[in-house]
């Protein structure tokens, strides 16, 4: 239809060979100002790293493949997904606030979160009740939705749990054994 701000692509996975179909919708100025992709159905989020266990990986994907149709089910996912990776990292609190206070306030060097991230790691504690209850604005007493963007955030903001918790301790650990194998091969103690 002529004048339509609506566009399909078609393009091929150049890994695969396989077709990917998006949905796209033009704005004024001639630019996509919408784009979803239809199939193959994923999400736009790279891949959890396998360091990561599969049944927290697989709350993360969901949130990520749910951000388009639904932000405020992606921030509670994510919010479910914090809670389970800190329960695994030794904070066993129902309660994910209080989980959030432990972790902030963690006196081991070994588990204490990096700086840039205890200044972010309660967002996901927010936007995920602003996502499983009604909070209204004190000013306009609307009720308080959870944007594309916020979403969005707590996705990165888990990325940075993952990193801190499984992927750089695991990066770690194999750099030792490598480190420990040229170590034996020289026959001196491994590293400690």
């Amino acid at each position: 239809m002529a004048g339509s701000p609506w566009r399909t692509r078609i393009m091929m996975c150049p890994a695969c060979g396989q077709d990917i179909l998006g949905l796209v919708r033009m704005g004024n100025t001639g630019q996509p100002e919408w784009t979803r992709l239809i199939y193959p159905e994923g999400s736009s989020r790279g891949p959890v790293s396998p360091d990561v266990p599969a049944h927290i990986a697989a709350d993360y994907n969901e949130a990520a493949k749910v951000l388009p149709l639904s932000p405020k089910a992606s921030a509670a996912l994510s919010r479910r997904c914090a809670q389970a990776v800190l329960r695994e990292a030794g904070y066993p609190q129902r309660d994910l606030a209080v989980q959030i206070n432990a972790a902030l306030i963690e006196a081991d060097p070994r588990k204490a979160i990096p700086s840039g991230l205890r200044t972010t790691l309660d967002l996901i504690r927010n936007f995920g009740n602003f996502a499983a209850h009604i909070v209204n604005d004190k000013t306009t007493l609307q009720i308080i939705d959870v944007q594309d963007h916020e979403a969005e955030y707590c996705l990165d903001v888990l990325d940075a749990l993952f990193d801190h918790y499984y992927v750089k301790p695991a990066e770690a650990q194999r750099r030792k054994r490598v480190l420990d194998a040229t170590l034996r091969s020289a026959d001196k103690p491994p590293s400690k």
